[in-house]
This record gives C-alpha cells, sequence and structure tokens, in this order.
C-alpha cells in the first residue's frame, strides 16, 4: 500500500468531517507508546500474536494518525512528500 491508497482507506473507515483537536492527542499518544516500545526494545517484524505493543504495531498507529490529520486538513501526504524531498536536495546538497 503506497500513501496515496493508506490516505483512501483512512478516508473510506474513518469519516470525521471536521478538524478535530482528538487525532492530535491520539498522534501523541501512539509516538508516547512508540517511545515505550522503542524503550523495551520489541524490534523486528512481528507476527500477529506478538503485535500488541511492539514498535511495529506503534509505527502503524502513528502512521494512521499522520494519515488522518492529513485527510482532515486536506494535504496530499504523496504529493507533499515529493515536494519536501525537492527542498531536502537544496538544503542538504543530495
Amino acid at each position: 500500500m503506497n500513501l496515496v491508497q493508506l490516505q483512501a482507506h483512512i478516508r473510506a473507515v474513518d469519516t470525521l468531517d471536521r478538524p478535530d483537536p482528538g487525532y492530535f492527542h491520539k498522534l501523541i499518544e501512539e509516538v508516547g507508546e512508540l517511545a515505550e516500545a522503542i524503550r523495551q526494545e520489541k524490534v523486528g517484524q512481528p507476527s500477529l500474536s506478538e503485535l500488541k505493543g511492539s514498535i511495529a504495531e506503534e509505527l502503524v498507529d502513528v502512521l494512521y494518525y499522520v494519515a488522518a490529520l492529513a485527510n482532515l486538513y486536506q494535504v496530499d501526504l504523496s504529493t507533499s512528500f515529493d515536494l519536501k524531498e525537492q527542498l531536502n536536495k537544496i538544503k542538504y546538497q543530495r
């Protein structure tokens, strides 16, 4: 699944149609849970039975809320990523 598909999927299953500070708060909460999983070194690609509390699970949760926020604020993450890469090439002379 690419970023365009991810945003479309989240748009289809999560139908909140107005900016909601709850999404941002959930993102911050998930970043905290990611920090805890990293601290506990829950590395690697887990199986379904090992997913809960892993770095993999928390990264997906963070990605979900980033995409949900992008949808709410009408930001195309794929286009924005490409634009940011162009700026970074100039900034970091890559």
